[in-house]
């Protein structure tokens, strides 16, 4: 007798995910602190939390992130051995700490290959990518692997490594560089969906 294939509800290969489907995968996801203490060994733990407490925030990026209304989910693809991980992601912790609406998770760039896909950067599995949503997960942005600032410094000392050991951590200028970058993301991202047309209708502001 000839075996019959059932056929799945999967999508087209390459069909992005769908809303639920990233609500899936944030759900899945882990906050800060429990990511690290899943993933990270205790040394890549320490590495992180030595960078987290390298990083300051001005009291006028505080009073923007205090002034985000609009619920944000963050999901950040993150590897707790990536340097690029551990000399960025503590950032969006401090972020998410300043402003309630940020709903912040990071997932394991291996633990779900078929959301990770769709995060690439110039076709390679970078990491971090973080994947910016409106409260319903409709994607507004993906940004990810190195900032501007750092992609800059990296090109003028001609370093050829995508994701350094965090052995390192850039310096305090270095850094302040990098969490503006980010910043303009999240505050780019708040503006989208403070202003939404859709959204404004459904919370009468």
């Amino acid at each position: 007798m000839a075996t019959v294939t059932p056929t799945l509800p999967i999508p087209s290969a390459g069909a992005p995910p769908t809303p639920e489907a990233w609500a899936a995968a944030f759900a899945a996801a882990l906050p800060y602190a429990a990511f690290l203490e899943r993933h990270g060994t205790t040394e890549q733990r320490d590495r992180w939390h030595a960078f987290h407490g390298k990083v300051v925030l001005t009291p006028p990026q505080r009073q923007l992130l205090g002034s985000f209304v609009r619920k944000m989910p963050v999901l950040v693809l993150a590897g707790a051995w990536c340097g690029d991980c551990v000399n960025q992601c503590p950032i969006f912790a401090h972020f998410a700490a300043a402003a309630a609406s940020i709903d912040l998770r990071f997932l394991d760039r291996d633990a779900l290959p078929d959301i990770a896909a769709h995060l690439k950067v110039c076709g390679g599995q970078r990491v971090p990518v973080a994947a910016f949503f409106s409260e319903d997960f409709t994607p507004i942005l993906f940004y990810g692997d190195r900032t501007l600032s750092a992609y800059r410094a990296a090109a003028a000392a001609q370093l050829g490594s995508s994701c350094a050991s965090g052995a390192a951590p850039p310096p305090a200028q270095a850094i302040a560089a990098v969490v503006s970058d980010w910043l303009d993301q999240f505050e780019r991202v708040h503006h989208i969906l403070r202003l939404s047309a859709r959204l404004r209708e459904k919370h009468g502001d």
